[in-house]
């Protein structure tokens, strides 16, 4: 069996984690790394009547892409590789046309995949996670996305335990080369006052939970890890656990959810159609399970250092088709879904 990992050249460990993991159960990894292509790979896709065979050769070697039997969509960069001196618009055009080439290979291998990129796309609608989410009676919080000041402001003063402001897409301001990613924050009184920035860029504000425990759910198939950490015994780290990420990554301790705060994560997964994701939860003082949101390709590398959850035997598993796995992957390639839970 020959499992194909879409990656790029810079993503973490994880990617040689579960790699070892297939080779160690019999099977085959071959991993793409986006940004490569299309200067540093070669893909021929074929298609039509007497085709010939589609292929994939990378410094790792040469793949016979009619022998893949899994995919594992982890990350991308696309055209990551090419020259910053090409002319921006023909720079733009070469990206583009790598993207879509890529995306035509995923859509035209129909073999299980973790998970397939549509199904990744509809899960990273935050909306949409918190929505599902409470049909299947996971606790939410309240929450308001607008670029209305007034609405904002309203919804506030509706929250007497205050608000935290945060952004539904990943964000980063660099300067000078250097990355500064853009946290969760708690909402002041004096930003209430002034919200012009607004006008330029809608916020999302939620009720500010009170945090007994902050939980990483790592969801792999019908498998469930959990862990977490006391992110209000770390200065700088109340609001937003990543703030102090480094020095808290050995703090994180195996913490299982009750049963029927699992069973509800499991039901949440076969709505989006996925059979990875990586869950934020907060445990409050008085024992609530408060679902954030999910990241369909979200990190785990830490939590295989501390606490040592096996997620990447687990991963290697439902590639294979040696545990079990959603089938929701041929409704999005195939036709339409069948019933979840």
């Amino acid at each position: 069996m020959t499992v194909l990992i879409i990656t790029h050249s810079s993503d973490n460990e994880c990617i040689d984690r579960v790699a070892a993991a297939i080779r160690g159960m019999g099977g085959r990894a071959f991993r793409f790394n986006t940004d490569l292509f299309p200067q540093g790979a070669r893909l021929a896709l074929a298609s039509g009547p007497a085709a010939s065979r589609s292929t994939l050769r990378t410094p790792e070697g040469e793949l016979d892409l009619g022998g893949v039997t899994a995919v594992w969509y982890r990350r991308v960069a696309h055209g990551g590789g090419l020259p910053g001196s090409m002319d921006p618009q023909l720079r733009s055009a070469s990206v583009q046309e790598a993207k879509q080439t890529v995306e035509g290979l995923l859509a035209s291998l129909r073999v299980p995949q973790v998970d397939p990129l549509p199904a990744v796309r509809f899960a990273s609608n935050k909306q949409v996670q918190l929505e599902l989410a409470r049909e299947v009676g996971l606790d939410t919080p309240r929450t308001l996305t607008t670029n209305d000041a007034g609405a904002a402001r309203a919804f506030a003063a509706a929250c007497p335990g205050g608000v935290i402001a945060k952004m539904l897409s990943s964000f980063a301001v660099y300067r000078d080369g250097e990355e500064h990613v853009v946290f969760t924050n708690a909402l002041r009184p004096e930003d209430l006052e002034d919200m012009r920035g607004l006008d330029l860029c809608p916020m999302t504000f939620q009720e500010k939970i009170p945090k007994a425990r902050e939980l990483r759910v790592t969801v792999v198939g019908e498998r469930v890890f959990s862990a977490s950490i006391d992110s209000q015994a770390a200065e700088g780290a109340e609001i937003d656990w990543r703030r102090r990420g480094l020095e808290l990554i050995d703090a994180w301790r195996e913490d299982a959810l009750p049963p029927d705060v699992a069973a509800g994560v499991l039901r949440l997964m076969d709505r989006l159609g996925l059979n990875y994701g990586a869950l934020d939860i907060l445990r409050t003082p008085d024992g609530r399970h408060v679902f954030l949101e999910v990241n369909p390709v979200g990190e785990f590398f830490w939590l295989e250092r501390a606490p040592g959850l096996p997620i990447s035997g687990a991963l290697a598993e439902v590639l294979l088709g040696k545990a079990p796995r959603r089938d929701t992957w041929r409704a999005f390639l195939h036709g339409p879904p069948r019933a979840g839970r």
